[in-house]
């Protein structure tokens, strides 16, 4: 057979088997727009802004839809009742963890960010009741927050009111406190080690969240065997891995079982317990994964989320001079803030949740799949269909937040000034897979914010008016535009 009537045969019965498939699934999934052969619906999806793109779509299918990326069809969940039905009411069902590619390829099936069943359910717990024991929302964990904010107010105070990029000792704050937790001290802002690391971290971030790792996470056959962006990422990750193995064989040197001084103490510990079980699943592998996903998920979001409220708080002077004021009156100049002051700054709370609602900061949440069969709402919805939750739809829901657009603190305050809680408020998440560092993510912001401006007035190089605060990327991540802040000493 002549080679060039083989191909065109060979692609005509791939056409035809994706259009088979497609077709064959839809009269159960949830409606949504008709999918191309082997691209599906991603030239209907801006990859620069997936959530906006989803928010077009549900105007024309509901709340409920389906799109294909690629041959696999994926299930939008959009809005609060859509999102709420299945993270709360159907959590145990919608708690798999849906595909990521890009980032499979580093997790290799382990750790707690991407895994599903057993496995995350006992990571899970082990590493919450491990970060309990480390007073995870007590005392002594607000002591270590409270010892790296005097240390980033010393750092800050070395740039001389001069112009910088915050990226950089916003990053080390929160990564400086993890690493405490993870590894029993915390590290020079001027430690070489520490900067690769968070240089690799933030490239990493940026990576993510860029259109290109959308399409290689739609069509994973292009992680392979095709360059670009997603190679750095791949070696930023393995490079960050190598870092913590090596962590790990210090710590296996020098382990005291009676005497556990962090996190790789007690993990090691229990690999010691479990060594002579053969379905155990703490293994050194799981442990640098592990690593790898707290080192992530307890730096880069809260950093990010810093990072973007300080570019609010430049933008909306009125709004800083109301913080600086409560500041003033609650706590003074001349104590640290600590978390019992926060039921006494109701405006200061409204402020740290307006700013989380309106950055979105993961806008479409991490994927998760579906456990089992399910029959959702009228639609038939089969075991592993990966999910979507819009957190975007939920956090800038004009009903909940009047003009949600709109950068407001009085989203957060009743008629009497008071702080108002909100079922909508979700930057976390829901249901059995929320952030499992949601209390020290909150302590750091509350934390961090009040000490800096406690301490600086904070002066922009630029017309506050003239400040842009839409994100770079809005795909994994919203990351806000680079700027430059004063750090002007009170």
């Amino acid at each position: 057979m002549d080679p060039v009537v083989a191909l065109v045969i060979s692609l005509s019965c791939i056409l035809l088997l994706s259009l088979w498939r497609q077709r064959s699934g839809r009269g159960r999934l949830p409606p949504g727009p008709m999918p191309l052969p082997i691209l599906g619906n991603i030239l209907q999806i801006d990859a620069k802004n997936i959530s906006k793109s989803l928010t077009k779509l549900s105007k024309a299918y509901g709340p409920v839809f389906t799109v294909y990326l690629g041959t696999r069809p994926t299930v939008v969940l959009h809005g609060y009742e859509a999102v709420k039905e299945a993270l709360i009411d159907h959590g145990e069902v919608f708690s798999g963890r849906g595909s990521f590619p890009v980032v499979e390829r580093v997790t290799e099936g382990l750790g707690i960010l991407l895994t599903s069943g057993n496995r995350w359910k006992v990571m899970r717990r082990f590493s919450v009741m491990t970060l309990r024991n480390f007073g995870m929302g007590k005392r002594s964990i607000e002591d270590r927050v409270q010892e790296e904010a005097r240390c980033l107010v010393e750092e800050l105070r070395k740039t001389k009111s001069s112009p910088c990029d915050p990226t950089f000792f916003l990053s080390c704050a929160p990564c400086n406190v993890i690493f405490s937790i993870i590894f029993h001290n915390r590290f020079d802002y001027k430690d070489q080690h520490f900067l690769n690391l968070l240089r690799k971290l933030n490239e990493n971030v940026a990576i993510l969240s860029s259109p290109w790792i959308q399409v290689c996470n739609t069509f994973p056959v292009l992680i392979d065997y095709f360059p670009g962006s997603h190679k750095t990422f791949l070696k930023n990750a393995a490079d960050t891995k190598q870092y913590f193995l090596e962590k790990i064989k210090e710590h296996q040197e020098s382990l005291d079982i009676n005497n556990p001084r962090d996190f790789i103490d007690y993990f090691l510990i229990k690999m010691e317990e479990e060594k002579n079980k053969p379905q155990t699943e703490f293994t050194t592998e799981a442990l640098v994964s592990l690593l790898n996903d707290l080192f992530g998920a307890g730096t880069e979001t809260t950093s990010t989320t810093l990072r973007y409220g300080l570019l609010l708080l430049l933008k909306h002077t009125e709004v800083t001079a109301k913080v600086k004021e409560e500041i003033d009156r609650v706590i003074g100049r001349h104590r640290s803030p600590c978390m019992q002051d926060r039921s006494s700054m109701p405006y200061t709370e409204a402020v740290l949740h307006e700013i989380q609602r309106y950055i979105d900061l993961v806008p479409t949440n991490t994927p998760h799949a579906v456990t089992c069969d399910i029959n959702f709402r009228n639609y038939f919805i089969p075991k592993g269909t990966t999910i979507i939750t819009s957190l975007t739809s939920v956090l800038h829901d004009n009903k909940e937040f009047p003009n949600p657009e709109k950068f407001d603190p009085g989203h957060f305050l009743d008629e009497r000034g008071k702080f108002k809680k909100s079922d909508y408020f979700i930057p976390f998440s829901a249901g059995k897979r929320i952030c499992a560092g949601e209390g020290l993510a909150r302590m750091e912001l509350f934390l961090f914010l009040t000490t800096v401006l406690q301490n600086f007035h904070l002066k922009s190089v630029v017309d506050p008016k003239d400040i842009d605060t839409t994100p770079v990327f809005n795909g994994f991540v919203s990351v806000p535009p680079a700027y430059q802040i004063c750090f002007i000493p009170v």
